[in-house]
């Protein structure tokens, strides 16, 4: 059986972090989703999709993620039911999240309106889960200097390296 899903959206509102009887961190957040098409009057639709983290994955939510921030969700579907207060049954449907990306640094989210649009181009880049002690923009990125090039003569995929000789025996079917 597969039970995958994987979802990018705005945040709905602030996620709230909570903690059970035992100390386990969970937050519940709800993730604005555009729809791939238009409906007839031309304007794009979300469907609004509940999701719960666990454990440390939660306090990340909770601290980094605010209302509007784009996340990408990587989880399962799981259904429950319980007796409500007028005593009928109420079904849930709400998705497990395993992983969660931020897709914006921390300050992208001040800089929109009050009111986002769930919707619009994502920036391209990815911010890990885990907190390294790095900020979003502390990141290095690694520029490999002249000295440490070294290049070697007989190498076929430098400029003017010739052909590659290739016989039966050297391929693998």
């Amino acid at each position: 059986m597969i039970n995958r899903v994987v979802l990018v959206g705005r945040l709905t509102k602030d996620p709230e972090l909570k903690y059970t009887q035992t100390g386990i961190a969970v937050t519940r957040f709800t993730l604005a989703v555009n729809r791939a098409f238009s409906n007839q009057s031309g304007e794009r639709e979300a469907d609004f999709i509940s999701c719960v983290a666990w454990r440390k994955q939660a306090e990340n939510i909770a601290n980094y993620l605010r209302k509007g921030s784009l996340a990408g969700v990587d989880g399962r579907i799981q259904t429950g039911s319980f007796e409500g207060q007028d005593g009928k049954r109420v079904y849930t449907t709400e998705v497990v999240a395993d992983s969660t990306q931020f897709l914006e640094p921390r300050g992208a989210n001040t800089e929109r309106s009050q009111a986002p649009s769930y919707g619009g181009g994502a920036p391209s880049y990815n911010a890990p889960m885990q907190d390294q002690g790095q900020g979003y923009n502390n990141q290095q990125s690694y520029q490999p200097s002249q000295q440490n090039m070294t290049r070697v003569d007989n190498d076929p995929f430098q400029p003017g390296g010739g052909p590659i000789e290739v016989t039966d025996d050297d391929l693998p079917f």
